[in-house]
């Protein structure tokens, strides 16, 4: 993966302030703080109460204009993530703090299917073959036993701690035996019907499996970043063409045989290329099947969802990859608050998801040279057990612990690049969240909520943002 630096509408490295603030009952709003200039960590702090009037910059919460729902936010569960999850000694703190109301209440998990370079051991698939066997069309061999030592565990107790948490599955290659190079590193699909078929199998297989475990899929992506090859770790080419035909022809319909209700999401792979997922959804007969398109931000413009929305608007948008690293050392929440927190919830997204949740002090586990050796988690699992909890796990947990599955985005103004940024939810108790972005670094910025015939005026400093959830 690469990390473009483009224009004021790309990746931008500006440092900020997170503030989040609650309303209750009472009329007032409780305020909660993290910064990337001091010390506050999602820190509560005094709350607010109404004002007369509001002068000035006016973010009016819109309770009328509803957008999109959201499904979540959280990040992914690899292999490595996993691994250095299972094997902590304070794990069951760790896993509070991530799932937990006491936590950030993540609600939403990516899970790869098998290997990818972050890997705790082998990459592997759900149906690995010996050398001396060429296929299993059936898929006689399928097992996700491998996924029972420590990534199933963790699931299952990320589970307990929140039944609410959802899961978007994706493999980062299909087994070596379905593909032109006969390896998982690398290559591309083997693109005939008995291929796609199997291909299809599988999927279904691990649904079930899954299912078996007590542990739901809410969506599977066919493929991550299918554009991308790389032989030193886990991926595989697939054509636009092969995933419309293996949707299409058979894992729409095994999905239908066998009353399957997990969703089938698209693409997953960089905004710069609207044309793959363009092209399968021109494909009436695929259509059907796709509920939406996922997307990464390692290349193009953060608003391209937006557009792309506009052209397919019954299709539903997935933010599912970005990861923070060493290229953006210190503790700086502007970028991924300004670019996905706020800015993909924007442009339709109804989830937002960073790369792996947990990494060692090496950045890893990882397997061979290739993909990310300076990424970051968002949290570092020290060799002692403990963690440090990194800038995303903020960044998140401004969004995942006020904003719950299911609300609905509100309307609120557009301000330009330098003012203030906002997105507002209503969650299904009626409490409405509503984050405030200043991305300014060299001064604070004075604004109000109005809401309900309410004025709140707040007073952010700068490189910070602000999350307020209001009851009426």
């Amino acid at each position: 993966m690469e990390l473009l630096r483009t224009s004021q509408h790309g990746l931008v490295t500006t440092c900020l302030f997170v503030l989040t603030v609650s309303l209750l009952v009472t009329g007032n709003m409780d305020v909660w703080v993290t910064n990337s200039n001091g010390g506050d960590r999602l820190s509560q702090k005094a709350s607010l109460s109404p004002t007369g009037s509001s002068n000035g910059f006016r973010i009016f919460v819109d309770r009328n204009k509803r957008y999109q729902y959201i499904s979540g936010f959280g990040a992914a569960l690899t292999n490595a993530a996993a691994y250095n999850l299972y094997h902590s000694s304070q794990r069951d703190q760790i896993m509070q703090d991530l799932f937990g109301k006491s936590g950030i209440s993540m609600s939403y998990l990516r899970l790869p299917m098998g290997g990818t370079d972050f890997q705790g051991v082998q990459p592997y698939t759900y149906d690995d073959l010996p050398s001396w066997q060429h296929n299993d069309f059936h898929m006689d061999h399928f097992s996700i036993q491998k996924d029972k030592e420590f990534i199933i565990p963790v699931l299952k107790q990320a589970l307990q701690i929140n039944p609410s948490l959802r899961i978007i599955a994706t493999p980062w290659t299909a087994p070596a035996w379905m593909k032109t190079t006969n390896s998982l590193f690398g290559g591309e699909f083997h693109n005939g019907n008995n291929y796609q078929q199997a291909y299809a199998q599988y999927f279904v297989k691990f649904i079930q499996a899954y299912q078996a475990e007590g542990i739901p899929i809410d969506a599977i992506c066919l493929q991550n970043e299918p554009k991308h090859t790389d032989n030193s770790y886990p991926t595989m080419k697939l054509s636009w063409q092969a995933e419309r035909d293996i949707i299409k022809n058979y894992l729409g319909p095994a999905f239908n045989q066998h009353s399957i209700n997990t969703k089938i999401i698209i693409y997953d792979h960089n905004w710069d290329d609207t044309t793959y997922a363009g092209n399968i959804l021109s494909d009436s007969g695929a259509a059907q099947y796709i509920r939406g398109s996922a997307w990464h931000c390692y290349g193009g413009r953060h608003d391209t969802c937006g557009g792309f929305h506009n052209q397919h608007p019954n299709k539903d948008i997935y933010f599912t990859e970005c990861s923070g690293g060493d290229w953006a050392p210190g503790f700086n929440v502007v970028w991924g608050m300004r670019i996905l927190s706020i800015g993909q919830t924007r442009n339709w997204a109804k989830t937002v998801m960073y790369w792996n949740i947990a990494l060692d002090d090496n950045h890893g586990p990882k397997v061979g040279v290739g993909g990310c050796n300076n990424c970051n988690g968002v949290i570092t699992i020290h060799g002692n057990g403990g963690m440090t909890k990194n800038t995303e796990y903020y960044i998140i947990g401004h969004m995942s612990k006020f904003v719950f599955p299911e609300a609905v985005r509100l309307d609120t103004p557009e301000y330009g690049w330098d003012d203030v940024h906002s997105v507002a939810f209503q969650n299904n108790d009626g409490s409405v969240a509503i984050i405030v972005l200043n991305p300014r670094n060299d001064r604070d910025q004075t604004f109000y909520i109005d809401i309900d015939g309410q004025h709140y005026q707040y007073t952010l400093p700068r490189e910070s943002v602000a999350t307020f959830t209001y009851r009426s």
